[in-house]
């Protein structure tokens, strides 16, 4: 079973370290200055993992170093467009939280096309896949996205600037959507034709159009 994917954030104990990208419990330290290391930077944070002994550096809750933050590579059932939206977002995640909030946002507008919904924009293609039965968990999940994305770029009550780690959290719900509505009807469907032979399929089939 794949171990779910843990972004780094500030004063957590452990998550996935951003160099060796493996799950590791973190130790987190005052940065100094000067040549015996006397003097602490009150602003300054380092936190070492304890699985590479490689160090993050982060000023308030933002890590600052290595500059490109780690975050779960993008569900390969994505369509390819969708998946290069996701990329373009992680690339500038450390530079513009707002940016790949709103490149996030763009990727489940055309995700939801992928499956078909309709409607004049976003909130009406999610509620119409609600019609269709769309969960109230992969519901939730698109409107964080869609409201966040928003926010990003017509600013409200939620200022990704202040905390750029809602951003973060973004991409690990992408891939909870992905995973939920492309994914795994893909792998049910795989096991119903390999499994279930083709008469009960055709039984099944007549069951279901009475």
């Amino acid at each position: 079973m794949e171990i779910p994917y843990t972004s780094p954030l500030f004063n957590k104990t452990s998550f996935n370290c951003p160099h060796c990208k493996a799950f590791s419990s973190m130790s987190w330290n005052d940065a100094f200055i000067g040549l015996q290391g006397q003097k602490p930077i009150s602003f300054l944070k380092s936190a070492h993992c304890d699985h590479c002994k490689e160090y993050s550096l982060w000023i308030g809750s933002k890590m600052i170093y290595p500059e490109d933050l780690s975050v779960e590579s993008a569900n390969q059932d994505l369509p390819e467009e969708i998946k290069e939206d996701y990329l373009e977002a992680a690339n500038i995640l450390a530079k513009s939280s707002r940016g790949a909030a709103a490149l996030l946002r763009l990727s489940i507008e055309k995700l939801v096309i992928f499956l078909k919904a309709e409607g004049d924009n976003l909130n009406a293609k999610i509620g119409y896949l609600v019609t269709k039965g769309l969960s109230i968990k992969i519901q939730k999940s698109l409107d964080v996205v869609r409201v966040i994305g928003n926010e990003a770029v017509h600013p409200g009550q939620i200022d990704l600037r202040d905390d750029p780690a809602i951003a973060q959290h973004l991409f690990k719900i992408v891939n909870i959507i992905a995973h939920a509505m492309i994914t795994e009807p893909k792998e049910i469907n795989a096991l119903y034709e390999t499994v279930v032979p083709d008469d009960k399929r055709e039984g099944i089939e007549k069951r279901d159009t009475k």
